[in-house]
């Protein structure tokens, strides 16, 4: 079967605009253009415009499913599977922010009372989104899908305590750093009690520790200007660059001053 513009833009619930968008990037071209001019679909088109809608409904950016749609490797019955399994995913964080907020609301009006242990479930499940949409691509690549899972993971099997423990650490981490700073010497002795402490904060999280690992961790907080800006701005200027070659010392990849 074939559609025009306007038909698949109907069938699809997007604009024809959008439409003429993706052919005008190279992401989705008409089979054929009519004697008249216009501008037709296949079906073929049409199933390469769900996966395309699938990839933005993911907040995928056009320049990354383009290259994705691409890559002379790509497997368009692994990617179903994959959009499946991260649509489940986001339907369990969706139903249980909604679950949360309505508690929530109900409690904020005095119809019911949420206990200490409600409000930290909700809590984590917020800050392992919050942590997904700024870095999420990043890890993965880095780390692979597998060891990212495992994180979350052991990270949502946190009891209350622990959570809160990991949360005192890191602020002790940022406390200490700010000391070692001003010894100038991320070698020292504090620098590498504070790369010490760090470890211990990535091993609430973390399913196995290693020394190659945490130093590439440390060479990626370099690489990306986010990581730059918490630290310098929870800390001073400077601190990532500090807290970077103090791990890199505690883990034998940079040789002591």
């Amino acid at each position: 079967m074939e559609y025009s513009i306007r038909q698949l833009a109907d069938l699809a619930g997007i604009s024809t605009r959008t439409l003429r968008y993706y052919d005008e990037v190279k992401l989705l071209s008409p089979s054929r253009i009519s004697p008249t001019g216009y501008r037709i679909y296949s079906e073929a088109e049409v199933d390469r415009l769900q996966q395309i809608l699938f990839y933005r409904a993911l907040g995928i950016s056009i320049h990354e499913i383009k290259s994705i749609l691409l890559d002379p490797n790509y497997d368009e019955l692994k990617a179903l599977e994959n959009h499946y399994h991260k649509l489940l995913e986001q339907k369990d964080e969706l139903e249980l922010m909604i679950e949360n907020i309505v508690s929530t609301l109900a409690a904020k009006k005095g119809e019911i009372k949420m206990s200490d242990g409600e409000k930290f479930k909700g809590l984590k499940r917020q800050l392992l989104e919050e942590n997904e949409q700024q870095y999420g691509k990043e890890i993965r690549q880095t780390y692979g899908e597998d060891v990212i899972n495992q994180s979350y993971q052991k990270f949502n099997n946190l009891d209350e305590k622990s959570f809160h423990q990991m949360k005192d650490l890191e602020e002790e981490i940022l406390d200490k750093l700010a000391h070692a700073m001003e010894s100038g010497n991320p070698c020292g002795q504090q620098g590498l009690e504070v790369a010490q402490l760090h470890r211990q904060w990535l091993e609430y999280t973390w399913s196995s520790y290693s020394k190659e690992a945490h130093a590439g961790l440390a060479m990626m907080y370099l690489a990306d200007e986010r990581f730059i800006a918490y630290y310098d701005q929870a800390v001073k200027q400077g601190a990532t660059t500090f807290l970077s070659e103090a791990i890199r010392c505690y883990t034998g990849q940079l040789e002591h001053k």
